[in-house]
């Protein structure tokens, strides 16, 4: 045994890894900060190490602590009355660290580049459990989808991003330590899955610092021809033949059923697909400003892409549970934006989650009483977790109450609203890392090269939402032809962007409120980031002034204040050719191969011709293949109709593709034109 006071302690790396941070995220800050106060008031324990490294600590009060290696802070032991970890715990951690340090150069440690995947299996489960492991295990022969991300600079801690929680690895070498968000239950299981996903990202044998990997599975059929699916495709393809305007409500029905299969299956992405065709049925039915043919005709395409690309990695879905129990999180609402009609109207509220460093949406309906409307005013008052809506859009939300999707929705549990607790944002925006806080538009957007196209990237909830650093607001302008204010402004690096938002009745008084808070020393805004012709956009949802949060939606007023005019740049037509071209496809679905009347076939004949005309040659020639086998006369069933709907998915894919590309990199234009 060793005395701390002749200054020999045992060499224990994990604990000079353990920061404040943390700590904090170990235990809770509460206790971190009080454990600080006592040592800087003296009231210091005795320390002693054995020989097997095992850290004592002995306390005035006669309180006893010890902390063995190769374990986490909750397998420590004291004699406290206090359950989990305790002051005591964190007290010899603070107490050991400064008299290892004492006198040396405290300067940060270079990161160490190492990988959780190199743990073993039996190291493991000492660390986390048999039994967890064992359930982790079920799952890994399910397989699943995860995101690796290694070390670097930025972010020296590896982690993992599971479907629906994240797991850091903070001390190297030591899994034990290993922090994640889901709730303690399962804490085991996903740190496990994480560990074996960095494995596989390792057998890869790849530089890259984040990497999608797809993690077991059984060798079974080909995912392409997952009964389930296939049914949800064919469903799709009867969709597509007689058309939103012809199919019924026993339509929408199986289709509903077979999301419900899609998601028992953990097939999670074309599950939601299918929930929004199913929405869209609705609203068309309803007479619902909410349809929109664009939307049902890139539904049906994102459900075949998601099939022909089904081998890769996450494109079908997580293979996790439907949501998962979170332990106690703090959340900064970034802002909310209502969308909807005057009598039905939705609420997303959106919450960066700083530990997990992803955002999260709470979402809401209302609905307006009989003969009346609603605004996203009037919403500011109505309560959500027992807080008005406002005051929830413009807060830091603490919870042990909350479950999350693997779409990265948000909901929280019924009945246990008070462990869930509300408080001004103050400034947790600026206090945000990288990549929720962004200085650098270029940077993040560097980021994006390589990734694949929407169509089968995971659907994530607020997938671009970022808080975005403002070092000047240049011009705010209002374009009344189409009821949009613009605002040219500039990262915290200088590079430019441009804040867009469209006039909704159902906030009336949001481009108002915008524009007071731009021009009113904004120093940052929060919204969907997007590349477009060469530059950046922002679709704001909340700016931070020097008097607070503004969140646009929720704002007062009637619309009526002037705005400045904008100054308008040159038209793009090849954007124009292309949204045009998406337009008249989408008409299809809408009709039905069955029903497709002469005065679409003419607007897709006259989209060919601009696409033709404008360079983009490929495109043209798909939409004219897809007319040719409308006119084939072959009948309209079996092989004919199979023919018709691959030509219109072909023709589809490759407009939402190309339109994706042109908007983020004008450069794809020449390839564009020929590929």
């Amino acid at each position: 045994m060793t005395d701390a006071s002749t200054g020999a302690l045992a060499a224990r790396p994990d604990l000079l890894a353990l920061t404040p941070d943390t700590l904090a995220a170990l235990a809770n800050r509460g206790l971190v900060k009080r454990a600080t106060k006592e040592l800087d008031a003296g009231t210091v324990p005795a320390l002693t190490t054995e020989q097997d490294t095992t850290v004592r600590a002995r306390f005035d009060d006669g309180t006893t602590t010890s902390l063995p290696p190769g374990t986490g802070l909750d397998d420590g032991d004291c004699s406290c009355a206090a359950p989990g970890v305790c002051r005591h715990l964190i007290a010899l951690v603070l107490a050991y660290q400064r008299l290892a340090t004492a006198g040396t150069d405290s300067a940060t440690a270079a990161v160490t580049d190492w990988s959780p995947g190199s743990t073993d299996d039996t190291a493991l489960a000492e660390a986390v459990g048999a039994r967890p492991v064992a359930a982790a295990r079920r799952t890994f022969e399910r397989g699943y989808a995860a995101v690796v991300h290694r070390p670097s600079p930025d972010h020296p801690e590896p982690r993992v991003e599971l479907p629906t929680c994240t797991v850091r690895f903070p001390v190297p070498g030591e899994i034990a330590y290993a922090l994640t968000d889901a709730a303690a239950a399962l804490r085991g299981e996903v740190v496990a899955l994480a560990v074996w996903a960095f494995r596989a990202a390792d057998a890869a044998g790849t530089e890259e610092r984040s990497l999608p990997v797809q993690v077991g599975g059984r060798t079974t059929a080909p995912p392409a021809e997952r009964p389930v699916l296939v049914a949800a495709v064919e469903l799709a393809d009867e969709l597509l033949a007689e058309g939103v305007a012809h199919v019924g409500p026993v339509h929408g029905g199986a289709l509903a059923r077979a999301a419900a299969g899609l998601s028992a299956e953990s097939l999670h992405w074309p599950a939601g697909a299918l929930a929004e065709l199913t929405e869209q049925l609705t609203a068309y039915a309803d007479r619902n400003a909410h349809y929109r043919p664009e939307l049902v005709a890139a539904l049906l395409t994102e459900l075949h892409a998601r099939r022909r690309a089904a081998a890769l990695p996450g494109v079908l879905g997580s293979r996790e549970a439907g949501d998962t129990p979170l332990r106690r999180v703090r959340l900064t609402s970034l802002g909310c934006r209502v969308h909807g009609t005057p009598r039905s109207l939705v609420s997303e509220v959106y919450f960066a989650h700083p530990g997990a460093g992803t955002v999260l949406v709470l979402r809401k309906a209302w609905t307006a009483a009989e003969g009346k409307e609603l605004t996203g005013h009037q919403l500011s008052t109505r309560r959500v977790l027992s807080t008005p809506l406002g005051a929830l859009a413009a807060g830091n939300l603490v919870s042990e109450s909350v479950r999350r999707t693997p779409s990265r929705a948000l909901t929280i549990a019924r009945g246990r609203l008070g462990t869930t607790s509300i408080t001004p944002v103050g400034a947790s925006w600026t206090e945000l890392l990288e990549p929720l806080l962004v200085r650098d538009l270029s940077a993040l957007t560097a980021g994006w090269e390589g990734r694949p196209p929407r169509l089968i990237r995971p659907r994530v909830e607020a997938e671009a939402v970022h808080v975005v650093a403002l070092s000047q607001v240049e011009s705010v302008g209002y374009d009344p032809a189409e009821q949009r204010l613009e605002a040219v402004v500039r990262d915290a690096a200088g590079t430019p962007a441009l804040v867009t938002a469209g006039y909704r009745p159902q906030c009336p008084g949001a481009l108002d409120a915008l524009a007071d808070a731009l021009e009113g020393g904004a120093t940052h805004v929060s919204g969907s980031v997007h590349r477009s012709g060469g530059g950046f956009r922002i679709d704001p949802i909340a700016v931070l002034t020097p008097a607070g949060p503004i969140v646009p939606d929720l704002a007062a007023g009637d619309g009526s204040t002037a705005l400045a005019a904008v100054v308008h740049g040159l038209s793009d037509p090849l954007t124009a050719v292309l949204d045009e071209a998406i337009s008249a496809m989408s008409a299809v679905p809408h009709s039905g191969l069955r029903h497709l009347n002469n005065p679409a076939r003419s607007r897709i004949d006259e989209a060919a011709t601009a696409l033709s005309r404008t360079g983009l040659t490929r495109a043209a020639a798909l939409l004219r293949a897809f007319l040719d086998a409308l006119d084939d006369g072959s009948p309209a069933d079996g092989k004919g109709l199979a023919n018709r709907c691959d030509a219109w998915l072909d023709a589809q894919l490759h407009l939402l593709v190309s339109s994706e590309l042109r908007s983020s990199r004008p450069e794809f234009a020449t390839a564009l034109a020929s590929d």
